[in-house]
């Protein structure tokens, strides 16, 4: 028997996916001043939250995506961003990184 390790997917929101200036959606803590990347546990849930999240869509096109957990990890960490887990109402589950 094969002993791999499963990857762990979560959801997170992608600005103007496909284009040069893609980008995770992020935000700062108002609060503590700390930056994040707002992650889900399903793609339902991420859309959810998305309706009550601040956003330019005059601007910007918008896309929930998966990505491999420790993916989202390492492009964060990259850029001094913190990944947060959060539910459908935007409230934090866990500090993920």
């Amino acid at each position: 028997m094969n002993d791999q390790i499963k990857d762990t997917w979560l959801y997170i929101i992608v600005q103007n996916p496909g284009i040069f200036n893609e980008e995770f959606v992020g935000y700062t803590d108002k609060e503590t001043g700390a930056t994040f990347i707002p992650s889900f546990k399903t793609k339902e849930i991420a859309q959810q939250c998305f309706l009550l999240m601040p956003k330019d869509i005059m601007n910007n096109k918008y896309e929930v995506q998966a990505i491999i957990k420790e993916d989202l990890i390492d492009q964060t960490q990259k850029n001094e961003y913190n990944v947060f887990l959060l539910d459908d109402k935007g409230s934090v589950l866990e500090k993920i990184s």
